[in-house]
């Protein structure tokens, strides 16, 4: 190999590295302050004021929460296993992050003659990377509430587990008929595909897109489908015997998630970085890619909102309910709309 060769090579992985870090870092930051907004919407739907004493209009409410969470003392359990209690919340944290690993950002910034792309990783299975991902956090809520040995910590994860197993489904499902129309389960595909046509994917897969915001609620564990958490129930739930940074864990793991599947849903349905005549305005290419990653940001807040909206306006379903809307409503709707999409695309395709 060439110097030159080696040294481009260094020059992606280090690309690499601080775009891994970039998204991390937001990640963080977006679920830290998500929890702030979470209770001013509260209060906001409410009519009160919300956190408004620590610091201006409460900002640093949340800095004050990670700092009792972290010098709380730590209490594992005698009767627990104490390799899998640790691992549960680790893993939770693991697989929240992991799915943010290819959604497409950006466009391509071209810094000092080099072309970067704001996509982690660009391949070309990126929509079964999101089902193996959503499937792998179940583990994090079994682990978790069985290495607790505590029944009701026990029965949380089982609750957790079956709801997670059941709407993954329909979600997959979904998937499957969107990609029948974008004709490749890349991300950064189907975000080219909606911004070569104009047209976003909800406007043509809306059944398709209310079936996945609602697997996502579910996946979440977001009210109405938080049964794994129900306190006046289960006590607490899944992570009844966790304190300290591995509560905190647990809880920081559920708002990445809801944070980054409102990025999903922005790339996948609503054009992600793409926003009407970004190509017509005779800006420079920077900064139209600058302009996408606002327009991508703006779309995963809205989405945001909604989550905190429905929780403080929608009760808990019954756990019969939970079962019933998704193996009865949600997989045959999902069935239908996977051969309506495949009907559509194969007439279009042979011309009739």
């Amino acid at each position: 190999m060439t110097l030159l060769t080696i040294a481009i090579d260094w020059f992606y992985v280090i690309e690499k590295i601080l775009l891994i870090s970039a998204v991390l870092a937001a990640s963080l930051v977006i679920a830290m302050y998500s929890t702030w907004g979470e209770r001013k919407v509260a209060a906001w739907i409410q009519d009160r004021r919300g956190p408004n004493r620590a610091g201006p209009f409460g900002l640093l409410q949340p800095l004050a929460d990670g700092g009792k969470l972290f010098f709380k003392e730590e209490i594992i359990p005698s009767t627990a296993n104490k390799f899998l209690f640790i691992l549960g919340p680790s893993m939770a944290m693991l697989t929240a992050c992991m799915t943010s690993a290819v959604i497409p950002w950006g466009d391509v910034l071209t810094i000092a003659g080099r072309e970067v792309s704001l996509q982690i990783a660009d391949i070309n299975i990126g929509v079964l990377w999101v089902i193996m991902v959503v499937g792998m956090g179940v583990y994090g809520i079994m682990i978790g509430g069985w290495a607790s040995n505590n029944k009701f910590s026990l029965l949380a994860a089982c609750r957790g587990a079956s709801q997670v197993i059941s709407y993954e489904l329909p979600m997959g499902l979904s998937l499957i008929a969107l990609f029948m129309i974008s004709g490749s389960p890349s991300l950064k595909d189907m975000v080219e595909q909606q911004r070569e046509s104009g047209i976003w994917n909800v406007l043509l897969q809306p059944v398709g897109f209310l079936i996945f915001l609602i697997c996502a609620f579910a996946e979440c564990n977001r009210t109405p489908f938080d049964l794994p958490e129900a306190e006046n129930e289960l006590n607490g739930g899944y992570h009844l015997e966790y304190s300290s940074m591995k509560l905190g864990f647990y809880l920081f793991a559920e708002y990445i998630n809801m944070f980054i599947s409102s990025a999903l849903m922005a790339t996948l349905y609503f054009g992600g970085y793409h926003f009407p005549f970004m190509d017509s305005l005779g800006l420079s290419p920077n900064t139209v890619t600058i302009l996408g990653i606002v327009a991508l940001f703006l779309k995963t807040f809205a989405f945001i909102f909604f989550f905190m909206w429905v929780r403080w306006t929608l009760p808990r379903f019954r756990y019969d309910q939970l079962m019933k809307l998704g193996w009865k409503i949600l997989i045959p709707l999902a069935l239908v709309n996977m051969l309506i999409t495949g009907a559509v695309v194969l007439y279009r395709s042979i011309g009739f």
